[in-house]
């Protein structure tokens, strides 16, 4: 309650935490608030000429080039991008705090070897990396959240171990193990919960790349694949008609631009709010 009460003075914050909430009250409710079913291809969903209908009417944003209700597609596709930004971004983190952590307390050929690996998989481009190992793998749902998973955890890993370093030198750290508590407890109970701040905040900002990443790839042809609706396949699929039904990929461009800046001032501001070092800078 604290944290929200700290959010709500925060315009920026509080802004972004009101669409995010939009965001998901839509894609859980798509069901019930879709006019059509997103596959529906609708008699009266083109033009005579076998154009896309523009936005008015029944189909309150448009059509697309086969006649299937946007609005509908956008809200099941939103979906698509929230279990992808939320699967993939959850088990991004929980791979980087494993390894960070591991690697910062256990020091030694362990930490090193990890670590190497690590700076490795920074030196890939994260896009060309997520392209190839999509490429080399079928594109569903779960695929992609699994590739942008395996692109997205070396930021926590390097964050998570550079903590986990200073943490295993401070005072109660050394006094835990003159007691004798095992390396279990000390990881439990006295060096996780000084980490889960920062996985809050990464948790956070790290939807809005993966909701990014995920637009990118489908976007290429490489993620969700139709006629599954994500917002990148339906920029994708919509591409060659830009300028003649520019609502096609105006709004799901802008719903992908809304949602990726929510979750950044979400995040951002909960980095100021749980990061003692933030506080009282504006």
């Amino acid at each position: 309650m604290g944290i929200l009460r700290s959010l709500s003075r925060q315009p920026a914050a509080l802004f972004g935490l009101v669409i995010v909430v939009a965001v998901v009250v839509l894609a859980l409710a798509a069901p019930l608030i879709a006019p059509f079913s997103p596959d529906d291809q609708m008699f009266d969903g083109l033009t005579l000429e076998g154009a896309p209908m523009p936005p008015g009417g029944q189909f309150l944003l448009g059509t697309d080039t086969l006649g299937r209700d946007l609005f509908s597609r956008m809200l099941f596709g939103a979906r698509t991008s929230l279990i992808i930004g939320i699967v993939a971004n959850g088990i991004a983190v929980s791979i980087g705090l494993f390894v960070g952590i591991v690697a910062g307390y256990l020091r030694g050929l362990p930490s090193n070897i990890l670590m190497r690996f690590t700076d490795l998989m920074m030196a890939f481009p994260a896009l060309l990396l997520a392209i190839v190992l999509a490429a080399l793998l079928k594109p569903s749902l779960w695929i992609v959240a699994m590739v942008i998973a395996l692109v997205n955890w070396v930021q926590v890993a390097r964050i998570v171990y550079t903590e986990t370093r200073g943490l295993v030198e401070r005072d109660f750290i050394m006094a835990e193990r003159s007691l004798g508590a095992g390396h279990g407890r000390i990881l439990l109970l006295h060096i996780l919960p000084h980490l889960v701040p920062t996985a809050i905040v990464w948790g956070t900002l790290g939807i809005a790349t993966t909701v990014l990443l995920e637009a990118t790839l489908s976007f290429l042809g490489i993620g969700v694949q139709p006629p599954q609706p994500s917002w990148g396949n339906i920029i994708f699929e919509s591409q060659s008609y830009f300028q003649a039904a520019p609502w096609l990929v105006f709004f799901p461009g802008m719903v992908i631009l809304l949602t990726a800046l929510a979750f950044n001032l979400v995040g951002d501001a909960l980095r100021n709010i749980l990061d003692p070092t933030q506080r009282g800078r504006g």
